[in-house]
Order: C-alpha cells, then sequence, then structure tokens
C-alpha cells in the first residue's frame, strides 16, 4: 500500500459516492443507507494492503460505528462446512430492534454499446468486460443472500438467539456509473442517475484529450474525488502510461485537467 494514498479522502470519496439505486427497484433488494459522518476515519495499520473491496466495507463499518441506532453483531461472518468455507456474511447489525444482515458492494461500471441487450441492466459492465451488474445481482440473489439460510448458517447464529426468518436482508450498493464519450444522454433508469460521474473512450480515441492534463489514480484512488495536487502529466506522457496499461489487457482510469482548472474523469478501454 502506497503511504501517499490519503484515507481520509478515500473515506470521503466513499461517502460521496450515491447508492446505485433507490429503495427496492432492483430484484427487489431494498438498499441500507449509512449515515454520513463527518468523524475522521480511523485507519488502521493492519487495513494496508486491503483491497479496494475490503476498504469499503471498512468504511461502512465505520459510519454504522458512528450511528446511534445501530449495533454492529458481527462482521464478515465466515460460514464453514466441514472445514470448508462456503460463504461470508458482510454485516450483521441490530436497528431498532430489527436484526439486518447487509451485503456491501462498491462497483465501477460502463455502458456497453457495442451490445444489443434485452435487460436494460444488462447493458452495465466492468472497465474491462470481466465484470457486470446482472452478474453481481444474480450472484446476490442465488448464492450471498440464500446462505443466511443455511443450515450451517444458522448454527452459527444460535449463539445470538436470532431467528433467521426475522432477519431483513439488504444490500448497500455504491457504484459509479460511466457514459460513452460525447453519448452522455443515455437514460440510465432504473439506476440513480447521480451515480454517473464521467464517461469512457477507446484508446484509438485518444487525440480527442490532447488539450488536457492527465493524472492516473492507483487502484484505491478511483474512490477519490480529483484534486489539484498530485503529479499532472503531459497528455504525451500519459498517452505512454495508458498505452502500457492497454497492453496488459486493463482499461485505466484518469482524471483529466482542462486549461480553466476543471476536472473530469473517464477510463480509456481497450475495447
Amino acid at each position: 500500500m502506497n503511504d501517499t494514498i490519503n484515507f481520509q479522502e478515500l473515506f470521503e470519496g466513499f461517502q460521496n459516492t450515491p447508492l446505485l439505486w433507490n429503495g427496492s427497484d432492483i430484484y427487489g433488494f431494498e438498499q441500507f443507507c449509512p449515515k454520513y459522518t463527518s468523524e475522521q476515519f480511523d485507519q488502521n495499520s493492519e487495513y494496508k494492503k486491503l483491497r479496494l473491496g475490503k476498504w469499503v466495507e471498512n468504511f461502512v463499518s465505520f459510519q454504522l460505528q458512528n450511528q446511534d441506532d445501530v449495533a454492529i453483531i458481527e462482521e464478515n461472518l465466515i460460514i464453514k462446512k466441514e472445514k470448508r468455507t462456503i460463504g461470508e456474511l458482510d454485516i450483521l447489525l441490530v436497528r431498532k430492534d430489527q436484526p439486518i444482515h447487509i451485503e456491501v458492494v462498491y462497483k465501477f461500471y460502463l455502458y456497453d454499446k457495442r451490445n444489443l441487450y434485452d435487460n436494460p441492466l444488462a447493458c452495465w459492465i466492468g472497465p474491462n468486460r470481466n465484470d457486470a451488474l446482472v452478474y453481481k445481482l444474480n450472484k446476490l440473489k442465488e448464492k450471498q443472500f440464500p446462505l443466511l439460510y443455511h443450515s450451517n448458517t444458522i448454527e452459527v447464529l444460535k449463539k445470538h438467539k436470532f431467528d433467521v426468518n426475522t432477519i431483513k436482508q439488504q444490500v448497500c450498493f455504491n457504484a459509479q456509473l460511466y457514459l460513452p464519450y460525447q453519448n452522455k444522454d443515455i437514460d440510465v433508469s432504473p439506476l440513480n442517475k447521480d451515480c454517473v460521474v464521467g464517461w469512457y473512450l477507446n484508446i484509438k480515441q485518444i487525440n480527442e484529450l490532447e488539450n488536457f492534463q492527465f493524472y492516473i489514480p492507483k487502484k484505491l484512488e478511483w474512490l477519490c474525488i480529483p484534486k489539484e495536487n498530485v503529479d499532472w502529466l503531459s497528455f504525451v506522457q500519459a498517452k505512454n502510461e495508458i498505452r502500457t496499461n492497454i497492453a496488459n489487457g486493463q482499461s485505466p482510469l484518469c482524471w483529466l485537467k482542462n486549461e480553466y482548472n476543471e476536472f473530469q474523469k473517464c477510463f480509456i478501454t481497450w475495447w
């Protein structure tokens, strides 16, 4: 983990990311929205090598710890069957006497215009085309939520004297959405339009960006809000680094700065 990364800025970037949908509009999944906290994130040194998804789980946990009406019962509860891990419950809490199981998700999705989809949710894919919103939703529905009712889970939860049938299941699903370059009027419903934070273009179109300065953030910094005090690159410098990423099958996220010091975010894709 690079010590130059500002953990508080990661946390603030996370807190400013909207939920991907409101209510229970998607697959019937109800969203849990932790309350914003102005407390400084308490960085634990053992977190330093965590991947982005685990950082997000810690951020949600920190928000909940500063929420008066919530008591966290379990976090990252491993469920095993004959010494083999069969799954994990992200967070089990009680709010106003109601036990709730929460699965925490944070994603970056691009609107795929290369294919035609009958399901509008199927248009949203990961920057490297190896992830998809529909895949994650199906995993939640078919694997992660049913885990609560597995006999081994019921056995583990006996110590809390919970009847699993009284536990409400919700998601805390935040996301950043990116639309195709110069095609930003796409209706993203039923998703939350406030999640649209940028756009993307193919590496073949990169000369369209020759008048910008670039910063290519590390993966954890994808959470952050673009800022001035980073090491900005010229277009030529950035193009060389981006081409290295593309050659490795990676679509990098870039911060762009124009002559008026205005910031934008975009992915440069290999596809």
